[in-house]
């Protein structure tokens, strides 16, 4: 089986170098993604997506230029993902991008690339830049995933432009209950002809407030559609953006819990506890959010929300720190790629997690009163109309 990842050797480096100081310096916990996102507003509206459902008075809100610059410092990791929403809508993402890279931090602006064409004149090509563009599927396939004709064909002549000019592009697809195994193995093959770097896969996960919960995949149908991916690319040449175990993770072959300090996120709200999916709270600061999380009230097994995950913000960074401390083994999947039959890695068992806690309305009330007090005092006091007059 000769599909691989691939990551370029500058950021290897790096984010080795990086693991290596946290783990002499005694550190436990570390970030090694920051998840920024900027703003909620979307130009699409995705079935599976959890992230839009906000009154417009939030997603309205930006992060300013500031304080993304600042959630980059205060965390510290080496390599910064940009999601939203759609971080094109943001006026400022180039800039954003620009303060970013200029402190040597590796950039995915995940992208639906509605917008790419027009602004790509905004940005300039560098090894610490990629932009991740999603796509689902192929033509009507990736159109019926995003809710909106002509997608795939506006992403695919935005892919072309943006290799053209010298620009690192990588995909980024979700994968649901109701994928086909050979239609994807025709789809990568689409995207390798057309010169990405590489593939970020990964199973959707269940968000609550999706308008869709019909297709989300349980771990162990997972696994399986992995593994059936995986055997149709043998001999195939495809290229993912991924650690090899984790991909391992996927096909049933590592008994992994998910590291979710090791992707924080910051947006509109604050630092999110405890993870890019699950929103149960907000810290001021990194470092509350570091400190004062219940990190072990999370996982599969521990908490009803993460019985299904196995989603690359959660375990990729287990991934990647077993790679550091098992190398001989990362190096055998590496070269052989994925296991892609006998038995599975035992499920944790989930008879003790506890129950779901639902607290989206209280954080949008919340949200929505911290809004209004800005505002006022902006305004600053009112005027008595008696005095007035």
């Amino acid at each position: 089986m000769d599909e691989f990842t691939v990551v370029p050797l500058i950021q290897q480096l790096r984010v080795g170098a990086y693991i290596m100081k946290q783990r002499f310096k005694g550190v436990a916990k570390y970030p090694l993604v920051l998840m920024l996102e900027p703003l909620f507003r979307c130009n699409l509206a995705c079935p599976g997506c959890g992230k839009i459902d906000y009154p417009d008075d939030i997603l309205n809100k930006r992060l300013s230029v500031a304080d993304c610059i600042q959630a980059v410092e205060e965390c510290g990791a080496p390599i910064v993902s940009i999601p939203g929403g759609e971080p094109l809508i943001h006026r400022d993402i180039a800039e954003i991008v620009r303060e970013i890279i200029a402190r040597k931090r590796f950039v995915y602006l995940c992208t639906n690339a509605l917008l790419l064409e027009k602004k790509i004149d905004q940005f300039e090509p560098s090894p610490y830049l990629t932009f991740s563009i999603h796509l689902d599927g192929l033509g009507e396939e990736h159109d019926r995933a995003v809710d909106q004709p002509g997608v795939f064909e506006i992403a695919t002549r935005a892919i072309k432009k943006a290799r053209d000019r010298g620009f690192r592009v990588n995909i980024n697809s979700t994968l649901f209950n109701n994928a086909d195994p050979a239609n994807m193995a025709a789809f990568f093959d689409h995207v390798m002809a057309l010169g990405v770097e590489g593939i970020t896969i990964s199973p959707g996960y269940a968000y609550e407030r999706a308008p869709n919960q019909q297709h989300f995949l349980s771990r162990q149908k997972t696994k399986q559609l992995f593994r059936d991916v995986f055997e149709l690319g043998k001999g195939k040449g495809w290229r993912f953006s991924q650690s090899s175990l984790f991909l391992d993770f996927l096909a049933g072959n590592q008994d992994y819990q998910c590291t979710p300090w090791g992707n924080p996120t910051r947006n509109v709200f604050g630092w999110q506890r405890p993870c890019y999916l699950l929103a149960e709270g907000y810290a001021e600061s990194f470092g509350a959010l570091m400190d004062e999380t219940k990190w072990d009230d999370y996982g599969t097994g521990r908490y009803e929300k993460c019985a299904d995950c196995m989603v690359h913000c959660g375990y990729e960074a287990t991934a990647v720190n077993d790679t550091v401390a098992s190398p001989l083994k990362a190096l055998k999947v590496f070269l052989k790629g994925p296991r892609i039959d006998g038995a599975m890695a035992a499920e944790p068992s989930l008879a003790n997690q506890r129950p779901a806690e639902y607290v989206f309305e209280s954080h949008v009330q919340k949200a929505l009163g911290d809004l209004h007090e800005e505002a006022e005092a902006r305004a600053g006091p009112g005027i008595n109309q008696t005095d007035a007059a």
